[in-house]
């Protein structure tokens, strides 16, 4: 008796963990965005903890800044470049801008013959293309304001995450203890040099994105300036800041480029075009493999997997947290799954 009513115990107390593993998964499932946004913000903390610690470390005099103060810092850093740089590219773009819309009446016939000359571009109506452009300008109020409940969105977003990192931290240290706090004595040791471990190597991915976005933005600038593009200063950096996105950082900036060298001459587009297609080859089949495998010691082909599964499962957050995420993985699966021999 007392063996078949401890079977049904077990079988009981199976199924209800199996209810409540189902039971977890929907929920987790349900809330998957805000899952995402808080695993979003522990990594970025995790990634920028090194940076925060180094500012921390500058000594004014007797004077050492906090971690607190030297997240402000880093903030106050931020919003100062992001200000500078908005002051002196956008009031270019403004002026041109609303001089191009003075003079749109009578540079579109202009416009038009030249893309007349591009190979079957002949075939197309141009007055169909005229009336287009006119109900795309009527109607660009209606758009913006359509558009804007999603903006909205993004940027509520943001500010969350970035919210969270700063508590994350700020925080880090205590909910880290709690976390190991959860994990059997026997095994929290194990689980803590692991962890510890890709801490390190996520820091030293930081660096090694840091060398990429700076690598482009000279060399896009130094293109820039040597096609003559409008504002080169100013997409260079931009083109840099925005490689923090893989892939879709840059092809954004790049189709920005296009479009500016689009307003002079045709030839501007064909250079920004061929510095682009051969800055695709050279960053995925050199830089990114050589970088990363030196900094966080993956290979190249688990670089390249982890930065179409992060961009395929999450879009944009995907792919700015696959490489960290991929090392996580690597130091869990090294000390928990790969057999080693004894020697």
């Amino acid at each position: 008796m007392t063996g078949s009513s401890g079977t049904v115990r077990t079988l009981r107390s199976d199924i209800l963990f199996a209810f409540l593993l189902v039971l977890g998964c929907y929920l987790a499932w349900l809330v998957r965005e805000v899952l995402l946004l808080l695993y979003v913000s522990a990594l970025f903390a995790v990634v920028l903890g090194p940076l925060v610690r180094a500012t921390a470390g500058f000594r004014v005099g007797r004077w050492q800044p906090f971690k607190g103060a030297a997240i402000f810092f880093l903030l106050l850093g931020l919003a100062v470049a992001i200000t500078a740089f908005g002051f002196l590219a956008l009031p270019p773009v403004i002026g041109d801008l609303q001089e191009f819309g003075r003079e749109m009446p009578t540079r579109l016939p202009g416009i038009l013959q030249k893309a007349e000359s591009i190979p079957f571009a002949q075939h197309l109506d141009t007055a169909d293309i005229v009336t287009k452009l006119q109900d795309l300008v009527s109607n660009a109020a209606t758009y913006l304001l359509l558009s804007l409940r999603d903006w909205v969105g993004v940027l509520f977003d943001v500010a969350m995450g970035l919210i969270l990192t700063v508590y994350f931290i700020l925080e880090g240290d205590r909910t880290y203890r709690w976390f190991l706090s959860l994990i059997p004595a026997g095994q929290r040791d194990r689980l803590d040099r692991t962890l510890q471990r890709a801490d390190v190597r996520m820091g030293k991915w930081l660096l090694g994105q840091g060398s990429l976005m700076l690598i482009l933005g000279v060399a896009s600038t130094i293109v820039y300036l040597a096609l003559n593009v409008r504002y080169a200063y100013a997409l260079g950096v931009l083109t840099g800041a925005l490689n923090i996105i893989p892939v879709v950082g840059a092809a954004i900036c790049i189709g920005l480029a296009l479009l500016v060298a689009a307003v002079d001459s045709w030839w501007r587009v064909l250079g920004v075009a061929v510095f682009y297609l051969v800055w695709v080859q050279v960053e995925n089949s050199y830089l990114v493999p050589r970088i990363m495998k030196n900094r966080v010691g993956l290979p190249a082909l688990a670089i390249l997997v982890a930065l179409l599964l992060g961009s395929s499962l999450a879009g944009v957050l995907g792919a700015m947290v696959a490489v960290p995420t991929a090392v996580l993985v690597a130091e869990l699966v090294d000390e928990y799954v790969v057999r080693k021999d004894a020697a």
